[in-house]
């Protein structure tokens, strides 16, 4: 298969080298200095099973690499956003395109049935930017659980996982998945296929919600965060109002919140990605994780005053400290619109 990995930095780094160690035709959309390393030295990956250098080509430019089988978008949600038209070159008529981003995804409620069938959440898509551009039916949904790390330009550190979640939105069975799955199980990783990938995006999304922006807030580690007695009664909250709001949309939670937080705990002290974001100076990714899950309880009508409280403090933070990702004017004012705006569905509209 031909796979291109768009964001070839820490996760997409890795599974670059896996997927062509596992015989896969991969190359590489990269940037800066990330994107002159591995054009001079190939993509260097530190792992378990040794350090793994593998040559691919690369570039910033799409149309230097033409219409691909796959496109993996190992970005940033906001940065995802961005690059939305930049795809383009890389699509051909039956490419797939694959959102390895934390968070609500932007295609959220396409395929699904019912009163919010193909509505769309301006929070993680201001302009319906994506959802024009690559169009919702190029969409296999993924959940990525590894932990990996941008060492120095090129080189990509490897420090525990190899799961990924995958699902079709219209949780249909499809030859393309099937080929997917197949792609990353010779490359040495594990996907795990979902009837629904929406429960497990829900069950990674209802962690992130709460110990990312509360760890960036505190700075305290994630095994604090889910210890000391008062960030983990808030987590719980916000987990709460989060899990109202995914049961009234049809997610189905395979494990309570004590589990789930408990879970965390398990990991140590782990800084989480936002809290590495804020201490690096980049940008944090905000909305997919928060702003999202408050326009989806306007939408069902569920008060989220913990989240509401949270985000409103993160925002102001990043704001502040100039870490709050831009839009367009006309974009913003979508974004922000508000709550009796975010509830009438926009029907889909083909891409051009």
């Amino acid at each position: 298969m031909k796979i291109c990995i768009y964001g070839a930095g820490a996760i997409g780094g890795y599974l670059g080298v896996m997927l062509k160690r596992g015989g896969q035709d991969v190359s590489l959309i990269a940037r800066g200095a990330q994107l002159e390393a591995i054009k001079a030295n190939g993509l260097t990956l530190l792992h378990k099973d040794g350090t793994l250098t593998e040559q691919m080509p690369a570039s910033r430019d799409p149309r230097e690499l033409g219409p691909q089988d796959v496109v993996i978008i190992a970005l940033k949600s906001h940065q995802a956003w961005e690059a939305a038209e930049d795809l383009a070159p890389l699509l051909g008529k039956e490419t797939a395109v694959v959102t390895a981003q934390n968070g609500v995804p932007w295609w959220y409620f396409y395929g699904l049935p019912g009163e919010y069938a193909d509505l769309r959440l301006r929070s993680v898509d201001p302009g319906d930017r994506q959802w024009r551009a690559i169009g919702p039916e190029r969409v296999i949904g993924c959940t990525v659980y590894p932990a990996t790390e941008l060492v120095e330009p090129g080189i990509v550190r490897h420090i525990y996982g190899d799961q990924f979640g995958l699902g079709e939105p219209d949780r249909q069975p499809s030859a393309r998945l099937d080929r997917l799955t197949e792609a990353l199980k010779a490359g040495g990783l594990k996907p795990h296929l979902y009837d629904d990938i929406r429960n497990d995006i829900w069950l990674k999304l209802w962690g992130n919600l709460c110990f990312n922006p509360i760890s960036a807030l505190t700075h305290a580690t994630l095994d604090i965060v889910a210890t000391d007695p008062g960030t983990r009664a808030l987590a719980r909250s916000m987990m709460l109002e989060a899990q109202e709001i995914g049961e009234r949309l049809g997610v189905r939670f395979r494990v309570d919140v004590e589990r789930r937080i408990n879970g965390a705990a398990g990991v140590g002290a782990h800084r989480t990605s936002m809290l590495q974001d804020l201490e690096k100076g980049r940008p944090l990714e905000i909305d997919a994780l928060l702003t999202a899950v408050q326009e989806m309880g306007r939408l069902v009508e569920t008060p989220t005053p913990f989240i509401d409280a949270v985000l409103g403090l993160v925002q102001q933070m990043a704001t502040v400290k100039g870490l709050y990702p831009t839009f367009p004017q006309e974009a913003l004012a979508e974004r922000q619109a508000p709550a009796e705006a975010t509830v009438q569905p926009l029907r889909h509209m083909a891409a051009s």
